[in-house]
């Protein structure tokens, strides 16, 4: 099996690659190829090179004319689309969040179509959506059926993306599937530009003795799921059939809501109250803002019933990040 990862260099890219060196195959499928692109080149461990998996690292712009077929020359049988600008990025910068986002994926996605035609290439294509495709005002609970209502251009964006997905997993050009992450939390390294950022910052700080900042109020209520169950989504959606997602091929995916209250509670239950200390309460009106149209809970009662699984309470996702991150502490 021939496997291609865009936005490999990303935090989940980075994992979902160690997670199928580490497995050696995918869908009971023994994997023979690995690519890996982002707009920096991915790097791999020197052991891993060594393996019998043969792989291929490269620095690209999807954007640049050719390079989406390029990418897709050697026809690879499953392709995890990862990348793209964050919320906070997207926003700021209209012309290179519809440039990245929207322009790049379309790309992708016409050679993967010309592919089709040509010679009947028809991958499984693995698209990581957002959250960001709801808007307010929210019933208590977002059910499977619930409208696209975007306000952010990052949401517009993603939602744009599924609805292309849909249409080319609709004609047969590929087997589409759009998997509506959960803000995705405690993401290890430093702070990124995404207007969820400091969800994990009050918490990763904290936890490394450093002071973080908390933009919005303690009230905020939002949803969410570890890296580790990120990667169980991007494994797991990759046994599924065409059979198993019907007519519809975008899909909310299990997770946690839980207030910014408490998490700063469960950061104090699993690693004390000198970390909570840490936490600096500094209002932002702009992130403020984009935070009271995002969605707070969910009922994602068709990915469980595929088998979809996420943590049950947020004293399990720190613990997580303190396992998977912090192992030696």
């Amino acid at each position: 099996m021939k496997i291609l990862i865009i936005g490999a260099a990303g935090m989940v890219g980075a994992k979902l690659t160690r997670r199928l060196l580490d497995d050696g195959q995918l869908d009971g499928h023994q994997i023979t190829q690995l690519s890996l692109v982002d707009i920096i080149e991915p790097g791999v461990k020197a052991a891993d090179e060594a393996s019998s998996i043969t792989i291929n690292t490269k620095a690209v712009d999807l954007t640049q004319s050719g390079v989406a077929e390029q990418l897709i020359s050697d026809q690879p049988d499953v392709i995890y689309h990862l990348a793209a600008i964050v919320s906070g990025e997207a926003e700021a910068d209209f012309d290179k969040g519809y440039r990245i986002n929207l322009d790049g994926t379309r790309d992708l996605l016409e050679a993967i179509r010309a592919g089709h035609e040509q010679n009947g290439y028809t991958p499984k294509f693995i698209f990581t959506s957002s959250i960001a495709v709801y808007g307010a005002p929210f019933p208590d609970k977002i059910h499977d059926e619930f409208l696209h209502a975007p306000m952010t251009s990052y949401g517009t964006q993603k939602a744009i993306c599924e609805l292309l997905l849909a249409d080319y997993n609709r004609r047969g050009f590929l087997q589409g599937i759009g998997l509506r992450l959960p803000t995705i939390c405690i993401r290890p390294g430093k702070p990124n530009l995404a207007a969820s950022g400091f969800f994990s910052n009050i918490l990763r700080e904290p936890i490394n003795g450093i002071p973080a900042v908390l933009p919005v109020d303690d009230t905020v209520r939002h949803w969410f799921a570890s890296p580790r169950a990120a990667i169980g989504f991007l494994i797991k959606s990759a046994s599924l059939t065409r059979e198993d997602m019907g007519s519809r091929c975008n899909i909310n995916l299990p997770g946690l809501s839980a207030t910014v209250a408490q998490q700063i509670e469960s950061l104090e239950r699993v690693v004390g109250s000198d970390a909570v200390k840490l936490i600096k309460r500094e209002p932002d009106a702009v992130i403020r803002g984009i935070v009271a149209n995002w969605a707070e809970d969910f009922d994602p009662a068709r990915a469980i019933a595929l088998g979809f699984e996420a943590e049950s309470s947020f004293d399990e996702i720190i613990r997580v990040y303190l396992e998977d991150e912090m192992p030696a502490s």
